[in-house]
């Protein structure tokens, strides 16, 4: 399958590494990364080791392939939309944290998948990651139920080594990604926890608790999701990635702008138009968007 990974910083490069195994695979990203992987190839450590030569540019207008998976931050899948617009593609699935894919929706005349990505990934340097965990890719139609385009795509990361799944659960898994998302980014980068100390310390219960508004948000939206399977899957992931950093924890680290508006500011918004109570979700968001505006991190409103 010819796939395109728009996006390869960490989790792109992963993903888009393993599928090079196996897979014609070109990868959007930025230099020195793109550059150390046309001169030398991309390197996998870790839990998966691998030296692949992908396609490796910096410019995603005008280019086609079966598959593009979109892996950047969420506050950038705004930017890979008008990119992917310019070319050709069969289906188009984001991996991104948050609600991205009724944004691709809106900008894309070709099938949008829903996907869902429990790997761990790190970037260490220019043209080298690591793999801090074997997870699982879920794809699926973005309403639910069986698709084939998502039933291909499972086969060909299932060709390439890749854990995967075709879900026909997607609504569901989203929201879960979603509680996921806001019960370990927020409470890790506020604390500078790794994910297994934030539900296993004081800030579990901080956690806990947010993804338990996730859970109730999703229920107003129709999508059945209990608090303790929102809990419980938050719990698991935890686990699973106990000793990781998590992407949010990075960016705070970093100084870097967060994803803030797409996980927390996706759960307010929605929050507030069903009139569903989430007082830590809105905590946190107003935390990380203070945050931000103090380093001049905070986009244009």
């Amino acid at each position: 399958m010819e796939v395109l990974v728009y996006g390869a910083g960490a989790l792109g490069s992963l993903v888009g590494g393993l599928l090079a195994r196996r897979h014609d695979v070109t990868l959007v990203g930025r230099d020195p990364h793109m550059r150390r992987i046309r001169e030398e190839g991309l390197r996998i450590e870790g839990a998966v080791d691998a030296h692949v030569h992908p396609r490796a540019v910096t410019d995603g207008y005008g280019r086609s392939a079966e598959l593009a998976l979109v892996t950047t931050k969420a506050y950038d899948v705004d930017e890979a939309a008008r990119g992917l617009a310019t070319g050709t593609y069969e289906a188009v699935c984001s991996l991104a944290n948050g609600l991205t894919e009724e944004r691709l929706v809106a900008a894309l005349d070709t099938v949008v998948l829903a996907g869902t990505a429990t790997y761990g990934a790190r970037f260490r340097e220019p043209g080298r990651v690591s793999c801090t965990g074997v997870g699982e890719i879920a794809v699926g139609s973005l309403s639910g139920g069986p698709d084939p385009i998502a039933e291909r795509v499972r086969s060909a990361f299932e060709d390439a080594g890749v854990e995967a799944v075709a879900a026909s659960d997607m609504p569901r898994r989203r929201y879960e990604k979603l509680a996921v998302n806001a019960g370990i980014n927020g409470p890790s980068a506020l604390a500078r926890t790794d994910n297994g100390t934030t539900l296993d310390g004081p800030a579990g219960d901080v956690a806990r608790e947010t993804a338990r508004e996730v859970a109730r948000v999703a229920r107003v939206e129709g999508v059945d999701l209990a608090d303790d399977e929102a809990v419980a899957a938050l719990e698991r992931v935890a686990d699973d990635t106990a000793t990781n950093h998590s992407s949010m924890r990075e960016d705070v680290e970093n100084r870097r702008r967060t994803e803030v508006d797409a996980i927390y500011g996706a759960v307010v918004d929605r929050a507030d138009a069903t009139a569903v109570s989430v007082p830590t979700c809105r905590t946190i968001a107003s935390l990380l968007r203070g945050w931000e505006t103090g380093l001049d991190r905070r986009p244009d409103e």
